[in-house]
């Protein structure tokens, strides 16, 4: 199933951000500094396993439940 990374990525910045645009800024930052650039994903984006690990230890760093 594609798309499953870009979904992860914006639940993710929903959950923290809670709304605030300058914190899901912040938290674009952070995540593009891990290699896991929003921007980059679409709904059209293949899921790599290895890539929906990193997103999973990257929620679980910040504290996020996907």
């Amino acid at each position: 199933m594609a798309g499953n990374v870009k979904k992860m990525l914006d639940e993710i910045i929903r959950q923290k951000s809670g709304g605030n645009i300058t914190i899901a800024t912040c938290l674009k930052a952070k995540l593009t500094l891990k290699g896991l650039n929003p921007d980059k994903f679409t709904a059209q984006s293949q899921d790599d396993p290895g890539l929906i690990s990193k997103v999973k230890d990257a929620a679980r760093e910040m504290g996020v439940n996907l």
